[in-house]
């Protein structure tokens, strides 16, 4: 029986796993460094990361690694996790008004040892906003630590006048690519 690991200490990824019925045998957090590098697309460093991500968790001969990482991009323009209220703010402002990609990469690396990508690109529009709203979403603190700034999931939703995509994609993890690359790597999903 092919057991599965989960590369990523995100709650969300697993509460978004069990509604395709895929529970882990093994959650372990990855620890690499996720500077991007230079002149990297968003694209390519969204894939890049969730491959390193599986790559860098130990795994048993029947043992599948899955792993994802969500990616805010602006043109081409790779937006940082809001570490701070500052940054969040400077964040929120940038997406204010405009459309910008929730990029979703998933990776899982099977008993075979091969590694299957897929990239769910969504286009998010938020809303223009203003100075209060921004203040009052950064006080909740629901975004802080997040990618561009915000939780879909929470009170941002209510930012988005427009989306075309996979929302699950961008709470952190494309349910329908993921689903797909588990049962090709051979995980029964309940």
């Amino acid at each position: 029986m092919t057991r599965l690991v989960l590369a990523s200490s995100s709650p969300r990824r697993r509460d978004l796993l069990a509604r395709i019925g895929a529970t882990p045998d093994r959650i372990e957090s990855p620890d690499i460094d996720e500077t991007p590098l230079p002149r990297e697309l968003p694209r390519v460093y969204a894939l890049r990361l969730a491959e390193q991500k599986a790559r860098a968790v130990p795994r048993g001969d029947d043992e599948v690694v899955l792993a994802g990482d969500t990616t805010i991009a602006v043109g081409r323009r790779i937006l940082p996790p809001a570490t701070t209220e500052d940054i969040q703010r400077e964040l929120l402002r940038a997406l204010s008004g405009r459309r910008h990609h929730a990029l979703s990469a998933v990776c899982t690396i099977g008993t075979d040892g091969r590694a299957r990508t897929r990239l769910a690109d969504t286009i998010v529009a938020f809303k223009p906003l203003s100075t209060a709203e921004i203040d009052d979403y950064v006080a909740c603190g629901e975004g802080l630590g997040k990618a561009g700034g915000y939780a879909i999931q929470g009170r941002a939703e209510a930012f988005v006048r427009f989306l075309h995509g996979s929302h699950s994609g961008v709470i952190g993890l494309p349910l329908f690519e993921t689903r797909a690359l588990l049962a090709a790597s051979g995980v029964s999903l309940g």
